[in-house]
């Protein structure tokens, strides 16, 4: 499973938070997003690899900006993935 951790710039509450979680979520094959307005970021768990380029295609349209990107391995915990 790969963790996706995305700086987001321009989130100001929690609509915005949606905004951005909803047009992850209809644009790419994920399996869990949750974004913050407070730390800026957006997090996501997918089995599928993408680029930045594959993010920014999907928040073109929202007007939200990628200001960051990392992509790591997430690891099993007894619930879920972290």
């Amino acid at each position: 499973m790969n963790k996706y951790i995305l700086g987001i710039d321009g989130m100001g509450c929690g609509m915005c938070e949606i905004h951005v979680e909803d047009a992850v979520r209809k644009n790419m094959n994920i399996k869990k997003a949750k974004a913050s307005h407070l730390k800026n970021n957006l997090i996501v768990f997918s089995e599928t690899v993408f680029t930045i380029d594959d993010f920014k295609n999907a928040l073109d349209q929202t007007g939200y900006r990628i200001t960051s990107f990392e992509r790591t391995v997430a690891v099993r915990r007894l619930w879920w993935w972290r």
